[in-house]
């Protein structure tokens, strides 16, 4: 069976994250999305702890329905924390997925993080001022199945590879704990082909996930895994076991989309790639400030592999623009518009996925449901026929993907200089 996994997101007891993300809506809005199996998050804040307990039962496999059985959504315990520390004489700040396979474990891992003084009420993403490698050695113990996976990580300031706070190599973050390390997620502003660059990264697997803040963003990226019914225990020997035969594809963002991809500084509105940066020596032109080094830059430095060499049993990717996106620009509105929502209701009505119009529904059944404006721009973005006007610094980055909207981009993105 194929299984659509997403397991980094975030509960409303994250901070900047809405209300709305409540066990039971998220587990309606995988419906809606095509996702089987999402992860809880936020297992460390106490209030979404007790929430867990309340909604949740766990199943065969390691997984989590709802109690009621409201939903044929199924969950697994997972979380986001922010480790900030000194190594190697640099402040390093690192974030990192964690996945367990029982609550007995969760309840653990808390006890021994707040026995060292780690405040887990603040924020459902915890910072604590524990190395990396240590925190993966609490994981294991409170769980001997349990996972660390470093989250995003190319984003510049909180991330295993990230150009301000970073590490070279996954050896220098985690030492003799590396060989614990099954995978990296590559976060919105970088795909696999970028990673593929790496030849460190040829024995880990490249994971992809929403980190959704809102219930809309859940599943703009994910894992696609060939399992008998979502399940905790085979997801784990899948990514331990290195099996590429049942890590069937991940489903990415555009990298260019993302908020960090090419190099630039957001408040001058200025935005250039790593051959620019280079002849800039890394100063913004318009107010002589360092810029931001973005994703693409950094993985070009840590590159010791061609950018067209793919490596042996890669797992494929396909790449997507989330609906909403398509339609708002077919239309000419917002995303966020009541028109959009309208047409997003009638397009996914009659039992239709979102993951299964985006990837799966063939152009004369698109034809039937929606118009030809939405059925042009959802077979640009199959094909990748897309511009991007690529974020930096924060900003994420504009998609078009008609003629007319790809000349008023051209436009805008010339005159940023």
């Amino acid at each position: 069976m194929r299984i659509i996994t997403d397991f980094h997101l975030h509960s409303r007891y994250s901070r900047a994250c809405s209300k709305e993300l409540t066990i039971k809506n998220i587990a309606k809005m995988c419906e809606r999305k095509g996702i089987q199996f999402v992860g809880t998050s936020d297992f460390t804040h106490p209030a979404w702890r007790e929430e867990i307990g309340r909604e949740l039962e766990p199943i065969d496999g390691g997984a989590f329905q709802l109690k009621d059985q409201s939903s044929s959504t199924r969950f697994l315990l997972s979380t986001e924390i922010s480790c900030i520390y000194k190594r190697h004489g640099k402040t390093r700040r690192v974030h990192h997925i964690i996945l367990f396979s029982h609550l007995a474990g969760v309840d653990h891992l808390i006890a021994s993080l707040q026995a060292r003084g780690c405040n887990l009420k603040s924020d459902g993403r915890p910072i604590i001022g524990l190395d990396s490698e240590e925190l993966l050695k609490h994981v294991l113990e409170a769980d001997p199945m349990g996972l660390l996976i470093p989250a995003h990580a190319w984003t510049p300031w909180f991330a295993v590879f990230g150009s301000q706070s970073g590490f070279d190599s996954l050896e220098e973050c985690f030492g003799e704990m590396t060989k614990y390390i099954p995978a990296i997620e590559t976060g919105l502003s970088s795909d696999p082909k970028m990673n593929w660059r790496l030849k460190q990264l040829d024995s880990i697997f490249l994971v992809s996930n929403s980190d959704a803040h809102s219930l809309d963003n859940l599943g703009r990226e994910a894992n696609v895994f060939e399992m008998p019914e979502p399940g905790y225990q085979e997801l784990r020997r899948i990514l331990v076991e290195r099996d590429r035969t049942k890590f069937i594809e991940t489903i990415e963002f555009f990298p260019e989309e993302g908020k960090y991809h090419v190099d630039g500084h957001r408040v001058c509105r200025f935005w250039c790639e790593p051959a620019q940066t280079k002849k800039l020596k890394g100063i913004c032109p318009k107010c002589g400030k360092p810029l931001v080094v973005g994703v693409l830059n950094r993985v070009d430095r840590l590159a010791d592999r061609p950018l067209d060499e793919q490596p042996k049993d890669a797992t494929p990717y396909r790449s997507i623009v989330p609906l909403a996106e398509l339609i708002g620009g077919a239309m000419g509105v917002g995303k966020a518009s009541k028109t959009v929502k309208a047409e997003m209701d009638r397009i996914l009505s009659d039992g239709r996925s979102e993951f299964g119009v985006l990837l799966d529904l063939p152009e004369s059944e698109l034809t039937r449901i929606t118009t030809p404006e939405i059925v042009e721009s959802i077979c640009r973005m199959r094909a990748g026929e897309i511009q991007i006007r690529p974020g930096y610094d924060g900003e994420y980055g504009v998609v078009s993907l008609r003629e007319d909207e790809g000349t008023k981009r051209k436009e805008q993105q010339a005159s940023l200089f």
